[in-house]
């Protein structure tokens, strides 16, 4: 995969498309293809059938990607958020050709799923995401939201633990390796 998966809601996933490797910037959705992998990639997350899905709409995507970033960095900056990043999001959400079902399962338990209509599952898909950021920047989620403070990471994550401070172990463990680096190189 041309990007990393860490596990996070969807607006993170996307938003972690853009990443670094070896010290550069990383871009994992510049493709249809790399748009249909990361699809594919987090299905469990959707609500949308993606196994048929073409990658036509990756600039969409980016767009959206672009803005949700903005976006958190603004939250963790505590800063007004930058106004063209709030128009697309709230404009691609509103595309949304869905509609609110209620269903019983078999076990007799109410709940209720969200349905897409229309011919482009890539736009259904797309609306979901938004839609998705919407709720993750405007709840509770919002305060968990951190950037990784490993050195070159630019990924963002929900923090779980009091103690987490980055996005991945293996984030974690450069951080480590560069702070016992340091401190053996200034005792020298």
């Amino acid at each position: 995969m041309p990007f990393p998966v860490l596990g996070e809601p969807l607006p993170i996933e996307l938003v972690n498309t853009l990443y670094a490797e070896r010290g550069r910037l990383a871009d994992g959705l510049t493709t249809p293809d790399d748009l249909v992998a990361w699809l594919q990639a987090h299905e469990h997350q959707l609500q949308t059938d993606v196994i048929h899905v073409a990658g036509q709409r990756v600039n969409e995507f980016r767009e959206l990607r672009d803005a949700v970033r903005a976006l958190f960095q603004a939250t963790l900056a505590h800063e007004w958020p930058p106004a063209p990043a709030v128009d697309t999001l709230n404009r691609i959400s509103a595309a949304a050709p869905a509609f609110p079902q209620l269903r019983w399962s078999s076990a007799g338990k109410p709940h209720v799923t969200v349905k897409y209509r229309g011919d482009d599952p890539a736009v259904s898909a797309l609306t979901e995401v938004a839609q998705s950021a919407l709720q993750l920047l405007g709840g509770p989620d919002r305060l968990r939201l951190r950037a990784c403070h490993a050195p070159g990471c630019v990924l963002f994550f929900l923090k779980d633990h009091p103690r987490r401070e980055w996005c991945s172990g293996v984030c974690g463990n450069r951080a480590r390796a560069a702070r016992h680096y340091q401190r053996h190189r200034q005792t020298k």
